[in-house]
């Protein structure tokens, strides 16, 4: 497939600039980055990926509170208004 496309400045840049970093023609630069951007989107529609994304991402179980905080969250929000409010 041939392609043609009209490139802003800050595009025309940065293609200049992966070009004398890596010495590599605009085929090879647009094939490469075509590959990387197909297989980022195929891996977000396996089952399971946003899990998995996420639990690598280290911001599940980043928190502290109570274990049982899940399950009794409405007893620990009942407390710490009835602490923060009661002073008044």
């Amino acid at each position: 497939m041939r392609i043609n496309a009209k490139l802003d400045e800050q595009s025309e840049k940065n293609l200049q600039f992966i070009k004398e970093q890596t010495g590599e023609t605009v085929t090879q630069i647009i094939k490469e980055l075509l590959a990387d951007k197909a297989g980022e989107l195929r891996q977000k529609q396996q089952p399971g990926s946003k899990m998995k994304a996420l639990l690598q991402s280290k911001f599940v179980g980043c928190g502290e509170g109570p274990e049982d905080g899940s399950v009794n969250y409405k007893k620990y929000i009942r407390d710490y208004i009835d602490e923060k409010f009661s002073h008044r």
